[in-house]
């Protein structure tokens, strides 16, 4: 496979926010300093939050595609995620990322193909496999 590029524009447009764009994308999405530093915004998407969101969104896309593989039937699927920030030796990292995912099943005998798919996909996760932040999954599977 060929590498791909995937573009991201930043702009600062006032204090401690910005805009962030993508040639490839039609939105804008605006972005700033979060409100736990000094002159942080509230309200409004913060690196911390697009790193964590980075990591869910790609749990969520690869669980699309391999449950799409399995043949894994299901109705639903959402993920709370948590990013934990810490100072370690004078330095900000996101040390962790918390997901939980949930997957609403319609068929209880598809309990446990549910759960291996989840497993597989946060194992192939491009995203957390990018990343040195630890990466803990707490699955949730519904029968509905």
């Amino acid at each position: 496979m060929e590498p791909h590029l995937y573009n991201v524009d930043i702009s600062w447009t006032k204090e401690r926010q910005g805009e962030m764009s993508s040639p490839e994308l039609s939105t804008v999405i605006e972005i700033a300093t979060p409100p736990q530093f000094p002159n942080g915004v509230e309200g409004i998407w913060s690196p911390e939050h697009l790193f964590t969101s980075a990591v869910a969104s790609c749990l969520m896309t690869t669980f699309l595609s391999i449950a799409e593989n399995s043949k894994l039937e299901f109705t639903a699927f959402s993920c709370k995620s948590h990013g934990k920030l810490e100072q370690i030796e004078g330095k900000f990292l996101m040390t962790e990322v918390i997901l939980e995912p949930t997957v609403t099943i319609a068929n209880e005998s598809d309990r446990e193909k549910a759960d291996r798919v989840l497993q597989k996909s946060e194992q192939h996760c491009l995203i957390s496999n990018s990343i040195k932040s630890k990466v803990t999954m707490n699955t949730n599977i519904i029968l509905k």
